[in-house]
Protein backbone atom coordinates (compact mmCIF):
# COMPACT_ATOMS: atom_id res chain seq x y z
CA UNK A 1 0.00 0.00 0.00
CA UNK A 2 1.18 3.54 -0.63
CA UNK A 3 1.54 6.00 2.11
CA UNK A 4 0.85 9.99 0.99
CA UNK A 5 3.92 12.35 1.11
CA UNK A 6 2.42 13.86 3.78
CA UNK A 7 1.42 11.21 6.18
CA UNK A 8 5.03 9.69 5.73
CA UNK A 9 6.47 12.77 6.53
CA UNK A 10 4.54 13.36 9.60
CA UNK A 11 5.02 9.77 11.05
CA UNK A 12 8.82 10.02 9.84
CA UNK A 13 9.08 12.89 12.03
CA UNK A 14 7.32 11.54 14.63
CA UNK A 15 9.41 8.73 14.62
CA UNK A 16 12.63 10.84 14.78
CA UNK A 17 11.71 13.06 18.02
CA UNK A 18 10.02 9.71 20.01
CA UNK A 19 13.23 9.01 21.67
CA UNK A 20 13.29 13.03 23.06
CA UNK A 21 9.77 13.52 24.01
CA UNK A 22 9.90 12.76 27.65
CA UNK A 23 12.91 14.97 27.68
CA UNK A 24 11.04 17.89 26.33
CA UNK A 25 7.88 17.36 27.97
CA UNK A 26 9.49 17.34 31.08
CA UNK A 27 10.91 20.31 30.45
CA UNK A 28 7.35 21.55 28.78
CA UNK A 29 5.83 20.70 32.05
CA UNK A 30 8.07 21.81 34.24
CA UNK A 31 7.63 22.63 37.04
CA UNK A 32 4.69 20.39 37.84
CA UNK A 33 5.59 20.66 41.52
CA UNK A 34 7.01 22.83 44.43
CA UNK A 35 10.65 23.73 44.11
CA UNK A 36 13.34 24.20 46.52
CA UNK A 37 16.04 26.25 46.54
CA UNK A 38 18.66 25.42 49.31
CA UNK A 39 20.71 28.56 50.29
CA UNK A 40 24.23 28.03 52.41
CA UNK A 41 23.13 31.42 54.85
CA UNK A 42 21.10 32.10 57.81
CA UNK A 43 17.66 33.89 56.67
CA UNK A 44 17.27 37.86 56.96
CA UNK A 45 21.11 38.18 55.60
CA UNK A 46 20.76 40.07 52.13
CA UNK A 47 22.13 37.11 50.72
CA UNK A 48 18.51 35.70 51.48
CA UNK A 49 16.67 38.45 50.85
CA UNK A 50 17.25 38.66 47.13
CA UNK A 51 16.56 34.37 47.22
CA UNK A 52 13.43 35.26 48.34
CA UNK A 53 12.77 38.01 46.18
CA UNK A 54 13.61 35.49 43.28
CA UNK A 55 11.20 32.89 44.77
CA UNK A 56 8.65 35.25 45.09
CA UNK A 57 8.69 36.47 41.39
CA UNK A 58 9.08 32.71 40.05
CA UNK A 59 6.29 31.25 42.11
CA UNK A 60 4.48 33.72 40.37
CA UNK A 61 5.64 33.73 36.66
CA UNK A 62 5.57 29.83 36.70
CA UNK A 63 2.77 28.73 38.72
CA UNK A 64 4.41 26.76 41.45
CA UNK A 65 6.34 27.49 45.10
CA UNK A 66 9.69 28.53 44.65
CA UNK A 67 10.77 27.64 48.42
CA UNK A 68 13.92 28.72 50.06
CA UNK A 69 15.76 26.77 52.37
CA UNK A 70 18.13 27.72 54.79
CA UNK A 71 20.99 25.18 55.48
CA UNK A 72 23.76 27.49 56.79
CA UNK A 73 27.03 25.94 58.18
CA UNK A 74 30.27 24.87 56.94
CA UNK A 75 30.85 27.98 54.84
CA UNK A 76 28.05 27.12 52.43
CA UNK A 77 29.44 23.28 51.93
CA UNK A 78 26.50 21.88 53.89
CA UNK A 79 24.25 23.23 51.85
CA UNK A 80 26.32 22.48 48.32
CA UNK A 81 26.85 19.20 49.27
CA UNK A 82 23.02 18.34 50.04
CA UNK A 83 22.43 19.81 46.22
CA UNK A 84 25.21 17.63 44.25
CA UNK A 85 23.42 14.93 45.72
CA UNK A 86 20.19 15.32 45.18
CA UNK A 87 17.99 14.04 41.61
CA UNK A 88 18.73 15.64 38.76
CA UNK A 89 15.17 16.89 38.01
CA UNK A 90 14.91 20.65 38.93
CA UNK A 91 13.47 20.31 41.68
CA UNK A 92 16.20 20.80 44.16
CA UNK A 93 18.35 24.07 43.46
CA UNK A 94 21.56 25.91 44.71
CA UNK A 95 21.77 29.31 45.81
CA UNK A 96 25.46 29.57 44.67
CA UNK A 97 27.99 32.15 45.79
CA UNK A 98 31.13 33.71 45.91
CA UNK A 99 31.87 31.09 48.56
CA UNK A 100 31.73 27.80 46.18
CA UNK A 101 34.44 29.55 44.29
CA UNK A 102 36.71 29.91 46.99
CA UNK A 103 35.83 26.88 49.38
CA UNK A 104 37.76 24.92 46.39
CA UNK A 105 41.05 25.73 47.25
CA UNK A 106 40.93 26.58 51.39
CA UNK A 107 39.06 23.05 51.83
CA UNK A 108 40.70 20.02 51.23
CA UNK A 109 37.99 17.21 51.57
CA UNK A 110 35.23 18.28 50.73
CA UNK A 111 32.74 15.63 49.59
CA UNK A 112 31.84 17.11 46.20
CA UNK A 113 33.31 18.78 43.24
CA UNK A 114 31.88 22.45 42.92
CA UNK A 115 32.62 22.51 39.06
CA UNK A 116 31.86 19.32 38.18
CA UNK A 117 28.67 18.25 40.24
CA UNK A 118 26.48 21.61 39.92
CA UNK A 119 25.78 22.71 37.04
CA UNK A 120 25.51 26.48 36.48
CA UNK A 121 21.46 27.88 35.43
CA UNK A 122 22.29 31.42 35.63
CA UNK A 123 23.88 34.51 37.64
CA UNK A 124 22.06 36.75 39.78
CA UNK A 125 23.60 40.17 40.96
CA UNK A 126 26.77 41.13 42.27
CA UNK A 127 27.24 42.30 45.57
CA UNK A 128 30.47 44.96 46.05
CA UNK A 129 31.62 45.73 48.90
CA UNK A 130 32.65 49.37 50.68
CA UNK A 131 36.06 50.17 52.34
CA UNK A 132 35.25 51.62 55.48
CA UNK A 133 36.88 52.94 58.19
CA UNK A 134 36.18 53.41 62.19
CA UNK A 135 36.59 57.36 62.26
CA UNK A 136 38.76 57.46 64.32
CA UNK A 137 41.40 56.36 61.94
CA UNK A 138 43.11 59.59 60.69
CA UNK A 139 43.13 59.00 57.13
CA UNK A 140 39.97 59.72 54.14
CA UNK A 141 40.99 58.20 51.10
CA UNK A 142 42.82 54.62 49.71
CA UNK A 143 46.12 56.19 49.03
CA UNK A 144 46.42 58.04 52.90
CA UNK A 145 45.06 54.28 53.95
CA UNK A 146 48.03 52.38 52.43
CA UNK A 147 50.33 54.73 53.62
CA UNK A 148 49.27 55.28 57.07
CA UNK A 149 49.38 51.34 56.91
CA UNK A 150 52.72 51.55 55.81
CA UNK A 151 53.79 53.41 58.83
CA UNK A 152 52.03 51.15 60.98
CA UNK A 153 52.75 47.59 59.95
CA UNK A 154 50.92 44.82 61.40
CA UNK A 155 48.81 47.15 64.31
CA UNK A 156 45.78 47.61 62.01
CA UNK A 157 42.76 45.16 62.07
CA UNK A 158 40.88 44.24 59.61
CA UNK A 159 37.97 42.64 60.80
CA UNK A 160 35.99 39.77 57.93
CA UNK A 161 32.89 37.45 58.36
CA UNK A 162 34.78 34.16 58.70
CA UNK A 163 37.35 32.27 57.17
CA UNK A 164 37.46 32.52 53.38
CA UNK A 165 34.49 35.09 53.22
CA UNK A 166 34.43 37.63 50.46
CA UNK A 167 35.30 39.87 53.05
CA UNK A 168 38.38 38.10 53.84
CA UNK A 169 39.30 37.43 50.22
CA UNK A 170 38.36 41.07 49.42
CA UNK A 171 40.91 42.01 52.64
CA UNK A 172 43.74 39.83 51.31
CA UNK A 173 43.80 40.77 47.27
CA UNK A 174 44.12 44.36 48.98
CA UNK A 175 46.97 43.63 51.06
CA UNK A 176 48.65 41.92 47.87
CA UNK A 177 48.00 44.85 45.29
CA UNK A 178 48.84 47.79 48.19
CA UNK A 179 51.64 46.27 49.78
CA UNK A 180 50.53 46.69 53.50
CA UNK A 181 50.22 44.51 56.12
CA UNK A 182 46.96 44.06 58.45
CA UNK A 183 46.00 41.96 60.63
CA UNK A 184 42.80 39.90 59.73
CA UNK A 185 40.00 39.47 62.65
CA UNK A 186 37.55 36.74 61.50
CA UNK A 187 34.31 36.72 62.84
CA UNK A 188 31.00 34.35 62.95
CA UNK A 189 28.91 36.68 60.39
CA UNK A 190 29.17 40.37 58.58
CA UNK A 191 26.96 42.24 61.15
CA UNK A 192 29.31 40.81 64.57
CA UNK A 193 32.53 43.18 62.07
CA UNK A 194 30.13 46.43 61.73
CA UNK A 195 29.55 45.87 65.68
CA UNK A 196 32.84 45.93 66.65
CA UNK A 197 34.23 48.37 63.69
CA UNK A 198 31.53 50.76 65.47
CA UNK A 199 33.21 50.55 68.41
CA UNK A 200 36.76 50.40 67.21
CA UNK A 201 38.29 47.58 67.61
CA UNK A 202 38.56 46.89 63.98
CA UNK A 203 39.63 49.51 62.43
CA UNK A 204 38.85 48.58 58.72
CA UNK A 205 36.71 46.06 56.55
CA UNK A 206 35.21 45.46 53.52
CA UNK A 207 31.60 45.15 54.34
CA UNK A 208 28.72 44.19 51.91
CA UNK A 209 27.16 48.20 51.05
CA UNK A 210 23.17 46.73 52.20
CA UNK A 211 24.71 46.85 55.69
CA UNK A 212 27.05 49.50 56.25
CA UNK A 213 24.44 52.96 54.36
CA UNK A 214 22.99 53.59 57.24
CA UNK A 215 26.21 54.09 58.94
CA UNK A 216 27.60 55.74 56.74
CA UNK A 217 25.17 58.49 56.03
CA UNK A 218 25.91 58.83 59.45
CA UNK A 219 28.97 59.73 59.37
CA UNK A 220 29.59 57.00 62.09
CA UNK A 221 31.81 54.85 59.48
CA UNK A 222 33.96 56.33 56.64
CA UNK A 223 33.95 54.96 53.01
CA UNK A 224 36.64 54.76 51.20
CA UNK A 225 36.28 53.19 48.47
CA UNK A 226 34.07 50.50 46.85
CA UNK A 227 35.24 47.13 45.51
CA UNK A 228 33.28 47.04 42.62
CA UNK A 229 34.77 47.85 38.50
CA UNK A 230 32.54 50.96 38.89
CA UNK A 231 31.60 53.62 41.45
CA UNK A 232 27.87 52.22 43.09
CA UNK A 233 24.56 54.06 42.50
CA UNK A 234 24.02 53.89 46.30
CA UNK A 235 27.18 55.92 47.05
CA UNK A 236 28.16 57.77 43.81
CA UNK A 237 30.61 59.73 45.27
CA UNK A 238 32.50 57.42 46.60
CA UNK A 239 35.90 55.83 44.22
CA UNK A 240 36.57 52.24 43.71
CA UNK A 241 39.96 50.82 44.66
CA UNK A 242 40.47 49.83 41.25
CA UNK A 243 41.09 53.97 40.70
CA UNK A 244 44.17 53.63 42.93
CA UNK A 245 45.00 50.08 42.44
CA UNK A 246 44.86 49.01 38.83
CA UNK A 247 43.07 45.71 38.16
CA UNK A 248 41.55 45.57 42.02
CA UNK A 249 37.84 43.67 41.87
CA UNK A 250 36.21 42.28 44.74
CA UNK A 251 32.60 41.13 44.54
CA UNK A 252 30.14 38.59 45.91
CA UNK A 253 27.99 37.84 42.80
CA UNK A 254 24.84 35.67 43.51
CA UNK A 255 23.29 32.73 41.15
CA UNK A 256 21.64 29.43 40.88
CA UNK A 257 22.82 26.15 39.90
CA UNK A 258 21.24 22.65 39.76
CA UNK A 259 22.72 19.18 40.14
CA UNK A 260 24.82 17.72 37.25
CA UNK A 261 22.89 16.15 34.80
CA UNK A 262 20.06 17.95 34.87
CA UNK A 263 18.28 18.14 32.13
CA UNK A 264 19.15 21.34 29.54
CA UNK A 265 16.09 21.73 28.33
CA UNK A 266 14.79 22.40 31.84
CA UNK A 267 18.14 24.87 32.94
CA UNK A 268 17.95 27.00 29.78
CA UNK A 269 13.82 27.12 30.62
CA UNK A 270 15.04 28.41 34.12
CA UNK A 271 17.75 30.82 32.94
CA UNK A 272 15.38 32.68 30.49
CA UNK A 273 12.69 32.87 33.95
CA UNK A 274 15.67 34.06 35.69
CA UNK A 275 16.61 36.38 33.15
CA UNK A 276 13.10 37.66 32.93
CA UNK A 277 13.24 38.39 36.45
CA UNK A 278 16.40 40.43 36.46
CA UNK A 279 14.51 42.80 33.58
CA UNK A 280 11.58 43.67 35.49
CA UNK A 281 11.78 47.25 36.94
CA UNK A 282 10.21 46.16 40.50
CA UNK A 283 13.17 43.32 40.71
CA UNK A 284 15.98 46.12 40.04
CA UNK A 285 14.62 48.38 42.55
CA UNK A 286 14.51 45.71 45.06
CA UNK A 287 18.21 44.77 44.04
CA UNK A 288 19.56 48.50 44.05
CA UNK A 289 17.73 49.12 47.56
CA UNK A 290 20.12 46.09 48.84
CA UNK A 291 23.36 47.59 47.29
CA UNK A 292 23.67 45.04 44.19
CA UNK A 293 23.59 45.48 40.71
CA UNK A 294 21.68 42.64 38.62
CA UNK A 295 24.02 40.56 36.53
CA UNK A 296 22.64 38.02 33.27
CA UNK A 297 24.47 35.29 32.14
CA UNK A 298 23.96 32.43 30.02
CA UNK A 299 24.60 28.49 31.31
CA UNK A 300 27.77 28.75 29.51
CA UNK A 301 28.90 32.32 30.31
CA UNK A 302 28.23 31.28 33.93
CA UNK A 303 30.40 28.08 34.16
CA UNK A 304 33.48 30.29 32.43
CA UNK A 305 32.81 32.76 35.32
CA UNK A 306 33.02 30.45 37.76
CA UNK A 307 35.87 28.92 36.43
CA UNK A 308 38.28 32.08 36.13
CA UNK A 309 36.43 33.23 39.75
CA UNK A 310 38.11 29.66 41.26
CA UNK A 311 41.22 30.22 39.87
CA UNK A 312 41.64 34.19 41.05
CA UNK A 313 40.62 33.35 44.47
CA UNK A 314 43.19 30.43 44.21
CA UNK A 315 46.01 32.38 43.76
CA UNK A 316 44.45 35.25 46.84
CA UNK A 317 44.16 31.84 48.95
CA UNK A 318 47.39 30.82 48.73
CA UNK A 319 49.52 33.90 49.13
CA UNK A 320 47.85 34.67 52.47
CA UNK A 321 47.96 30.85 53.28
CA UNK A 322 44.28 30.81 54.07
CA UNK A 323 43.19 27.34 55.71
CA UNK A 324 39.85 26.07 57.14
CA UNK A 325 39.66 26.33 60.73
Amino acid sequence: MKIPRRKFLHLATGAALAPLSPRFARAFDYPARPVRLVDGFAAGGAVDIVARVLCQWLSQRLGQPFVVDNKPGAATNIATEEVARAAPDGYTLLWTTTANTTNATIYNNLGFNFIRDIAPIGTIDRFPLVMEVNPTVPVKTVPEFIAYAKQNPGRINYGSGGIGTIQHVAGELFKFMAGVDLVHVPYRGAALVLNDLLAGQVQVTFSPIASSLGYIRADRLRALAVTGTARSPALPDVPTVSEFLPGYEASAVDGIGAPANTPAAIIDKLNTEVNAALADPAIKAKLADLGSVPLSMSPAQYRAFIAAETEKWAKVIKFAGIKAD
